[in-house]
């Protein structure tokens, strides 16, 4: 059996982080310029409580997912919300539970930050993702429009 962990982001992660999450805006056919790379490891490090949080999977000591994730206020609630921002897993990690376990991390954070809603949105055409998110969450009615 590997050995699995799940662990916040450190200093020492850029190269794996910025493997995964290339790998990440890979998968969703997109690209960033080297200034947001910078800037969303340096807020991800960061202790300002409005910046979003990292975690790190790792399988045998090998960085193989990332979760990326924000607590928000929400005017419909007195508490704060999770926003599940990214989630990753390496293609060599997929089927091996590793995505359930990162998202059960961001659950536990929540719990312990007193957050009870945490939501995330994905493309239609993450069949794979979906799957697990149907076991793990509950699709909405609402559909997202952008500016």
């Amino acid at each position: 059996m590997p050995e699995v962990s799940i662990r916040p982001l450190r200093a020492t992660d850029e190269t794996d982080w910025r493997r995964l999450w290339t790998g990440y805006l890979d998968y969703y056919e997109t690209t960033v310029p080297e200034v947001v790379y910078a800037t969303t490891f340096a807020r991800l490090l960061g202790d300002d409580p409005q910046d979003f949080n990292a975690l790190i999977a790792e399988v045998d000591g090998r960085a193989m997912g990332l979760a990326h994730y924000l607590f928000h206020r929400h005017c419909w609630k007195v508490e704060n919300v999770c926003y599940l921002q990214d989630l990753y897993v390496d293609p060599a990690a997929r089927g091996t539970g590793l995505g359930r376990r990162l998202i059960e991390a961001v659950y536990a954070a929540a719990d312990a930050n007193g957050t009870p809603a945490v939501y995330w949105l994905t493309q239609h055409f993450n069949e794979a993702g979906r799957r697990l998110y149907d076991r793990i969450g509950r699709q909405t009615p609402f559909i997202r429009y952008n500016r």
